[in-house]
């Protein structure tokens, strides 16, 4: 499968600050891939080097196996973008909007294209409708439709449900499925809502303070056999002893007044259960956690104690 994005050890010093640090990924053709990172960490600057809008300090980046500083304006031909807000004109009907930035762009797109084009974002009902009168949600649709104007083979979008309600959220995800699925885009994802990158990304890149703290495939980076098992226990004094001195010490964590963390392969929950109660355990609650959330936080809050359980 070829290389889409290849990014190779990517820098951005600002005077004493160091935005992004070091870093190398690859997104690959058909891929929606998740960039994830808390406030701060250097997504917006990395996808800002990606599409030219600033220089790195140090590295290399190659879009469709090109030279992104040689080959700017072929390269963009092909990539898609919205950062942040997408910039509209209210006062301008969806279609308009749609065929003002398809003639910016040179392109040349009949009705039924630029029809079609809403069809896929979902706004086909209100292309003639002012964009002032939108939902969040729907001008964020709009949005990518002008992205996808020029049919590119790249679509990056920068954090695309911020301040979005649940169904805004929910159309948006629908929507990068559908260009990945049915249409074979490439997607690159910025979201700070890690469970919308965990239902939609099949691989993913985090960063913390700059740095690549993890890559890969998303199911594997979640190996079930390797999670995180919290269990409640309503006698955990009397108790504890007991299972500090069995089998399953090697895989207990940590503990607190009424609670238990093992790791632990998801396989061995029953046969730890079992003998918890053998041991005398009033057992409140077993909870596994290997949800993208918990991850994240425990590659990035290295440096401070936070159960991921009460995140």
């Amino acid at each position: 499968m070829s290389a889409i994005i290849s990014v190779n050890h990517l820098s951005k010093h600002y005077k004493d600050l160091t935005a992004v640090n070091d870093i190398s990924f690859t997104v690959h053709q058909g891929d929606v891939y998740g960039f994830l990172g808390q406030n701060g960490a250097g997504k917006s600057t990395t996808i800002r080097m990606l599409l030219s809008l600033i220089e790195p300090s140090q590295g290399s980046i190659e879009l469709f196996g090109m030279d992104l500083k040689k080959h700017r304006r072929d390269i963009l031909r092909q990539v898609g973008a919205v950062i942040e807000r997408p910039d509209l004109y209210k006062y301008l009907t969806a279609y308009e909007n749609l065929s003002l930035f398809a003639r910016m762009s040179g392109i040349k797109s009949g009705k039924q294209q630029l029809m079609d084009q809403l069809e896929l974002v979902g706004l086909a009902d209100r292309a003639h409708s002012k964009v002032k009168t939108f939902s969040q949600g729907m001008k964020q649709r709009l949005g990518i439709g002008v992205a996808l104007v020029h049919d590119p083979q790249l679509i990056i979008l920068d954090e695309p449900t911020n301040g979005l309600d649940p169904q805004g959220i929910a159309d948006i995800r629908q929507l990068i499925l559908n260009l990945s699925h049915q249409f074979g885009k490439t997607v690159l994802v910025s979201s700070h809502l890690l469970y919308e990158i965990e239902m939609t990304a099949n691989r993913m890149i985090i960063i913390d303070k700059g740095k690549k703290v993890a890559e890969g495939n998303v199911k594997e980076l979640f190996d079930t056999s390797n999670m995180l098992i919290r269990v409640g226990i309503g006698n955990l004094p009397t108790v504890l002893p007991r299972l500090q001195a069995s089998r399953w010490q090697a895989q207990l964590q940590t503990h607190e007044e009424d609670h238990v963390i093992f790791r632990m392969d998801e396989q061995q929950v029953p046969a730890l259960t079992a003998d918890l109660v053998g041991m005398g355990a009033a057992i409140t609650a077993v909870q596994p956690q290997h949800s993208l959330e918990a991850y994240f936080l425990a590659l990035t809050t290295a440096n401070r104690h936070v159960d991921p359980f009460t995140n």
